[in-house]
């Protein structure tokens, strides 16, 4: 059996002082805030997203988070999907990002009618919207999302096939 260092375990080492701690130094909220959560750039940022933007009603809320997945599902399965190769892969990516936008609605409506507990604050982005303590606020959020999901998926769509057309006016 090894002995142990006794320098190691020195509270006066700079190396041993602790940078995580229990959120607003109580234990029994069950978060921690580290360097990356409680820094004042993450907070600045995820302040700034849709669901915690102060102002916004819960459908422009949807609306944004919807636009934002739909554009960015239609990509891997127009590029990497298994019709990657062919004529259709334009196409096929725009079905399968709605599909998933369907699904992802889905899911959200049956989340709102599962009577939802109320969001706790958190140590990033501290109290969450009063959007999202009622099945109505999630209902808007979950339509919104389906419109702004599937408008970001064609808005995608139509970039892609036009983008000739687009390099074309640009250069």
């Amino acid at each position: 059996m090894q002995a142990v260092d006794a320098s190691k375990n020195n509270p006066s080492d700079p190396r041993n002082r602790e940078v995580v701690f229990p959120a607003g130094r109580d234990p029994q909220i069950g978060n921690l805030e580290t360097p990356v959560n409680s820094s004042p750039l993450v907070k600045w940022f995820i302040g700034n997203l849709p669901a915690y933007r102060p102002g916004l009603t819960p459908f422009r809320r949807g609306l944004e988070v919807g636009m934002a997945h739909g554009y960015w599902l239609f990509g891997p399965f127009a590029k990497l999907g298994p019709l990657r190769n062919t004529p259709s892969a334009d196409l096929a990516g725009l079905l399968g990002a709605v599909g998933l936008v369907v699904l992802l609605t889905a899911a959200l409506s049956l989340y709102s009618h599962s009577n939802p507990p109320k969001a706790l604050a958190s140590v990033t982005a501290g109290n969450p919207p009063d959007a999202f303590t009622s099945n109505e606020g999630w209902n808007n959020f979950a339509s919104a999302f389906l419109i702004g999901g599937i408008g970001g998926a064609v808005v995608a769509y139509f970039l892609t096939i036009n983008l000739a057309l687009i390099q074309g006016l640009v250069g």
